[in-house]
Parts: structure tokens; sequence; C-alpha cells
């Protein structure tokens, strides 16, 4: 993997040099990208593109006065801003007849880039998070019966969990699932209880949701593992392997796993394995790290851009970069498009199961995306910084005085760099 990212920052250095009014500069997050734009490139003459990666093209973005190069196109995490209709150009102009369609897009996606009825990003891909299991557990536990063939919630989770739990002496020697082995799970669960993070100085949320969510998996470890710490020394026992491993092994019924990952796992590691998308109360959450594209106002090349947009949002497109992808195996690091599923559903739906068997018969239910707020632009340092350590912590004591709060732990983060 470090290879392949050496390769691409060296085919960015290359593509850079491409120059001319013809030229679109784009910036972006996404090493791929230069992927992308190579290909772009290559099958047709009339415009180029030349790429930069940035590792935050948003807050690049609010500097842009003390800037002499300023990018024709940027496509990122973390765009989207309460300021778009100041920031970025309206695409609506790309929309019509012989043009894009509304309709080849997610809807839900799509109306994440649009203000005051103006569209001013687009979505490139996105993630939903899973829940893997073997192939073979419905044949194997007789009480294994899943009641959807696309999604799981997390009473469904608990009820089978519980029959496969086995212990030993006071210590568990396999174990269905636990909410405490992935902190990212707990992140998920708060974000479907309600906890609504979004931007604030740094970062607000609902902080009753959040704790209900934080008992609600208190009170699952108790009922389900009976507690903690037993939970806590079945990990530390166990653990040593990849979580796959310990479903082959029968060690652990389930995993959490988020898209992206999933569908890089190698055909070996994955070929008895399935999943279903994790949803409750009918919702599944689309992770808040969603990449969309965005033309700056300030951008002298808009035409270039506009054609590389066009281009990029045909389907047959986006099956040839997937078809390039696996040729030269990148599809081994990474998923889909830009990381992640299309956000035209036509290819996720039709086109990905060509590429990603698994897929088939396993489509993501759109009508139940629930999609993140707008986040700071350090979200994904104060998510791992502050956030995760702080649901990790909390959800192994009962008493909530006994861990540093989610509050002042931000606190101190902004009086140290505010």
């Amino acid at each position: 993997m470090q290879k392949f990212k050496v390769w691409i920052f060296l085919l960015a250095i290359i593509l850079s040099s491409c120059g001319g009014y013809k030229t679109a500069l784009i910036w972006t997050d996404r090493p791929e990208f230069a992927l992308y734009g190579e290909f772009f490139n290559t099958v047709q003459k009339q415009y180029k593109v030349s790429i930069r990666y940035i590792e935050s093209p948003r807050a690049e973005l609010y500097k842009i006065e003390n800037k002499t190069e300023i990018p024709d196109l940027v496509v990122s995490s973390w765009l989207k801003n309460n300021q778009m209709h100041i920031t970025y150009q309206s695409l609506n102009n790309l929309f019509g007849t012989n043009k894009l369609s509304n309709d080849s897009f997610y809807p839900h996606l799509l109306a994440m880039g649009k203000q005051e009825k103006n569209q001013y990003l687009l979505p490139v891909s996105f993630n939903i998070p899973a829940l893997v299991f073997s192939k073979d557990s419905e044949n194997n536990y007789p009480w294994f019966n899943l009641s959807s063939q696309f999604t799981i919630d997390f009473e469904e989770i608990q009820k089978l969990s519980r029959p496969y739990n086995r212990s030993t002496r006071n210590a568990f020697t396999r174990m269905g699932f636990s909410p405490l082995w992935n902190d990212n799970f707990l992140f998920t669960t708060a974000v479907l209880a309600g906890a609504n993070f979004r931007e604030g100085n740094p970062l607000r949320w609902d902080p009753d949701a959040l704790e209900q969510s934080l008992i609600y998996i208190i009170n699952w470890t108790n009922e389900i593992n009976t507690n903690t710490q037993l939970d806590d020394d079945f990990s530390y026992k166990y653990f040593t392997e990849p979580p796959e491993k310990l479903i082959e092994n029968e060690r652990i019924l389930f995993m959490y796993m988020e898209s992206r990952d999933l569908f890089t796992f190698s055909d070996e590691r994955k070929s008895n394995l399935d999943f279903r998308w994790i949803m409750e109360q009918d919702k599944i959450p689309v992770t808040e790290d969603s990449v969309f594209l965005g033309i700056p106002k300030k951008a002298k090349n808009k035409k270039a851009a506009r054609a590389f947009i066009d281009w990029f949002y045909k389907t047959e497109s986006q099956r040839q970069l997937l078809d390039y992808l696996r040729t030269y195996r990148i599809n081994e690091s990474i998923f889909g498009i830009c990381g992640g599923f299309s956000a035209l559903n036509n290819v996720t739906e039709h086109i990905f199961p060509l590429y990603y068997p698994e897929i088939l018969g396993r489509r993501p239910p759109s009508e139940n995306f629930s999609l993140s707020n707008i986040m700071p632009d350090d979200w994904e340092f104060i998510k791992e910084r502050f956030v995760l350590p702080y649901l990790h912590e909390r959800v192994r004591t009962d008493n909530k005085e006994e861990v540093n709060s989610l509050e002042r732990r931000l606190s101190n983060y902004v009086q140290m760099t505010r």
C-alpha cells in the first residue's frame, strides 16, 4: 500500500506539469485521483487535467487569497460548509437535456451539495457500515436465521449473539459480538441514536442522545456478555488474530466493518464471508467522509473543469476506471470509485457487481440513507483524538464522572490551538 501511495504521488507530480488554458488544475485529498486524471488525459485530446495532492483542500480554500495557484476543481471529503454559495460556482448548468441528470445520482447525496436551490457540490463516493459473518452460519447454527437479505439491526445482532456465547471457568471461549470491539461501532451507534455531531467551536452535539447511546452500549454488554471485564479479557486473549480469522475459526460470530474495508479484502479472505448493512430505526448511516467535488468561484479554467466533470459522471467512464483499476490490481487496496460506492446509482447497482460480485443482491438501500452534518475542518483529528477515546472510556464504566468529559477534552484542545 505504501509503494502504491508513493507511485501515485510521483504520478501526480508528472501530471501537475501539464499547463495551458485547456488544463484544469485539480486539488484533491484522494491519491487515486491521479490515476483518474491520467486516464482522462489519455482517452481524449481536447482538455487536460493537472493533479495536486492537498491534505486538506477545504482548509486551503479559505486561504485562497494568498495563493498564486488557484484550483479549477476540488475533489475531497469535508467540502460541504455553510458558505458554499460564496466558495463554489453553481453547477446548475451542468444538468439538462443531453447533460447530467438528477436521476443519475442517489438523491440524498445530491441534496447534500445543494444550497438555496443551487447545486454547488456533486457527490463522488460514499461508504456505509456492515456486519460481517461466515457464509456457513445459517447451516452451522439452527437458531441463526436472518430476517432481511439486506440489513441487520441492533436487536437482531444481540438476539443472534447470545446463544453463540460459550464460557469456561468464568471466561469466554467464544463470543457472538461485542460493541466494545470497535470504537467506530460505538460512534455509529451514537450517530444512529441522534448524537448529531456537527461543526461548532469546534464541535457541537446532542449530549442527551450521546449519553443514552452509551448507556445502551453498557446495558448491551452487561446483558449479552456479562460485564465489561469479561468482554475485554476475551478481546485481549483472542484478538491477536484479525477478526475475519476469528470468524473462520468460530471464535466470534460477527465483526463490524465499513464497506471501503470489506471490499478490499482479497478473494481468499472474503470467500467464506457474508454481510448485512447495519440499519437501526430505518436509518443506514453514510460515513461522514463522503467525497464531493466542486468548482471554486475563482477558478480560471472552468471550461476544462466542466469537461472533466461531464466525462467523469458518464456510466461508461466509471466502468472503464473500475476496469483499469482491476487490471493493475489497484482495486486490492482502494475500493470502487474514490474509495467507496459511486454516487451514480446505476454504477453502484449495476456496474459494481461485475467487479465486486458480493454486492449482487446486496445493493445499498439508498431510501434509508442517513447523512452526516457539516463537520469542522479538523474533524478527522478531533474524532480520532477526542471523540473515539471518550466513547471507548465511557462505555467501560457505569459512572460517567470517572471519565474526563468530551466537553472538557475539546475545551482543552481549543485553548491550545486557538
